[in-house]
């Protein structure tokens, strides 16, 4: 049932030491650290039951230390994941006596959800959180990210908009847009809306990541706050003259207006305390 690819012989890359894969989609794990002997996926670290950041980095990755990932793996080696059957699941639902584990890369496969904030709590199919808006798709409602049909009610795959409750779309669209656009600009496609939709989303285990948007990487967007820098009327009419006008327009970029750090927090921020609502009767692995 699980694609998971094993480090094996002549293997060029090493396989994460938590999900003992070598290839997983980085949107959902992360990018792969190695340090000392030590490979894992960043966020196969932060979802791994018992396993927790130190404040010493005595050789670790991302002050996870070496025996503690040790400790991990070995612990791992007695669970099955509840979603490909194979041994090594380092991840246990987060509900109370649910005794239920998996693999990251195996959670979307199987219907787990992960809630990408602290305190990076997961979820098996049965006890994940479900939207409780009251909502249904008219007939032939499309996705508005990709323009293809969705399901006619609320599933894992198909979410809606808690706000206006006319944006259908797919888990997998609106986890790539979230991506795309970061905590600072992620808002419903159809009605705009930030902060319902954003704490909602984050409830659903979409991954938002707390950066600028990656269209604004590389100042792909530069130009447009240059000011023309040169007078091209056949007559200037300037006090100074053309000359000094020219040098008045410098050509030099403008910074446009963007939001806060502290209003992107305070976002963020909400939508923890949201998460940490829905976890009222449930019980976080110390």
């Amino acid at each position: 049932m699980s694609d998971r690819k094993q480090e094996g012989p002549g293997a060029r890359e090493p396989a994460c030491m938590l999900c003992r894969r070598a290839e997983a989609d980085p949107d959902m794990c992360g990018d792969k650290l190695q340090k000392g002997g030590l490979c894992a996926h960043v966020f196969c670290m932060f979802f791994a039951t018992l396993l927790f950041q130190q404040e010493t980095d005595r050789g670790g990755l991302m002050h996870f230390l070496p025996r503690d990932l040790l400790i991990a793996v070995r612990r791992a080696a007695q669970k099955r994941c509840c979603v490909c059957g194979q041994s090594g699941a380092t991840i246990m639902c987060c509900m109370e006596n649910c005794d239920r584990w998996f693999h990251l890369p195996c959670s979307k496969e199987g219907g787990c959800v992960n809630l990408y904030v602290t305190p990076f709590g997961s979820f098996c199919p049965e006890h994940r959180p479900e939207q409780e808006v009251e909502a249904t798709p008219e007939p032939d409602t499309v996705c508005p990210i990709c323009m293809e049909p969705v399901e006619d009610r609320k599933t894992f795959t198909t979410l809606v908009c808690p706000t206006c409750k006319r944006a259908w779309f797919h888990r997998d669209c609106i986890q790539g847009q979230a991506l795309r656009a970061g905590a600072f600009y992620f808002q419903c496609p159809l009605c705009r809306d930030r902060g319902e939709f954003l704490v909602e989303m984050f409830i659903l285990g979409i991954r938002v990541p707390f950066r600028q948007p990656t269209w604004e990487d590389n100042d792909a967007f530069a130009d447009l706050g240059v000011r023309h820098g040169q007078c091209n009327a056949r007559d200037c009419l300037y006090p100074g003259g053309r000359e000094e006008a020219e040098e008045q327009g410098d050509g030099q970029p403008q910074q446009a207006p963007t939001r806060s750090m502290a209003a992107g927090a305070a976002i963020f921020l909400t939508g923890h305390q949201q998460h940490q609502q829905i976890k009222g009767n449930t019980q976080h692995i110390p």
